[in-house]
């Protein structure tokens, strides 16, 4: 998610791969191994972005499976297309917890996986939804 072309995002997954086999040795047993990768994958997409500063263009979707209506189809397509533009101008934490949220972790499992208290995941997520919504708002897509 945090990249929509296709080369760009197995490029960002070559990393994090890397990233993790180079990191193993520091994990500690202090928390879950997927809490850790978790993690070590979110701090790698965000260095990652920083170091490229790469701009998302278009969201792309791939709909072979989905059988809509097409005017329907581009109304849902227009919707994340406006949702990702709007996400990539997010602050990278912010982003970070957007995506958690959308992979259905808790707050306190995005907690967690930040090292921020449940409480401040909370927050800081109702937060980053009320950015998001204002950004949309400005981009001229009304809800």
């Amino acid at each position: 998610m945090y990249m929509d072309n296709f080369d760009d995002q197995q490029d960002l997954f070559q990393e994090i791969v890397c990233q993790l086999w180079k990191s193993y040795d520091s994990f500690r047993n202090e928390s879950q191994f997927s809490t850790w990768m978790y993690r070590v994958a979110v701090n790698t997409a965000i260095v990652f972005l920083r170091k490229e500063k790469r701009k998302v263009d278009k969201y792309e979707i791939a709909s072979e499976n989905i059988k809509e209506d097409e005017n329907d189809a581009h109304i849902k397509e227009s919707q994340l297309d406006h949702f990702y533009k709007a996400l990539q101008r997010l602050e990278k934490i912010d982003k970070a917890i957007i995506f958690y949220q959308l992979e259905g972790f808790s707050h306190k499992e995005i907690g967690q996986n930040l090292g921020i208290s449940e409480g401040n995941a909370r927050v800081k997520l109702n937060r980053a939804k009320e950015k998001l919504k204002e950004i949309i708002k400005n981009q001229g897509y009304g809800f």
